[in-house]
């Protein structure tokens, strides 16, 4: 038995994000004045996201792009919408404050597999369905080893892979670089869009293409 992973990892999510909250509070609050200030109502985006055993709950965080729409009355793209409030909110990684919330509430925890797209089930393996066996996080093993500059194989590859030797060493390890990278601001995209893809399309072609050459 994981003594860590079934018991001490859910202990320690509790006791970091309520000391996380209290000494960020001022911060937390000054930031939804701010997003109140310069992007109007909401000051928080959710959306719904599989978390453990792929039970769906709302991931919430800092909005970072106004509410902009066309002629027809549809959102314009996300590139036109993300100001440079929200990029340098999304920069600092400080629009994912709210999920402290989450994980002192128990949806979600420090270190984990980043919580993806409901849409984005379907299309993974057997193997990489282990990622939703652990509690998402709010910084994991592929945020601090390339994040959204990672191909999807190597994000979902490494998503397993902590899943598979969690300990409370590594979560440290990946702490300590969440830290160092959250400073440097490395890895971070500002609009992923245009690096990472959405996972559901790539694969929906990769079968198509292999259906063909069937």
């Amino acid at each position: 038995m994981n003594i860590y992973r079934n018991y001490v990892k859910r202990i320690m999510d509790i006791f970091l994000s309520f000391i996380a909250i209290f000494i960020l509070m001022p911060l937390i609050l000054l930031l939804a004045f701010l997003v109140k200030i310069k992007l109007g109502s909401p000051i928080l985006f959710f959306q719904e996201r599989p978390g453990k055993d792929e039970k769906i709950f709302r991931l919430y965080k800092f909005r970072s792009m106004s509410e902009e729409k066309d002629k027809e009355g549809h959102y314009l793209p996300d590139e036109k919408r993300l100001t440079r409030f929200g990029r340098k909110l999304r920069s600092t990684s400080l629009d994912e404050l709210p999920e402290l919330f989450s994980i002192l509430k128990g949806d979600m925890s420090i270190v984990g597999p980043r919580p993806l797209l409901i849409e984005y089930l379907p299309y993974y393996t057997e193997i990489e369905r282990k990622r939703h066996k652990v509690r998402p996080g709010l910084t994991g093993l592929a945020q601090v080893e390339g994040r959204n500059y990672l191909s999807w194989d190597e994000r979902l590859k490494k998503d397993v892979a902590y899943v598979e030797q969690i300990s409370f060493w590594l979560d440290c390890k990946i702490i300590v670089k969440t830290f160092i990278n959250v400073i440097r601001q490395k890895g971070v995209a500002e609009d992923t869009s245009n690096i990472e893809g959405n996972l559901a399309n790539i694969r929906r072609e990769l079968y198509k293409k292999e259906e063909k050459g069937a």
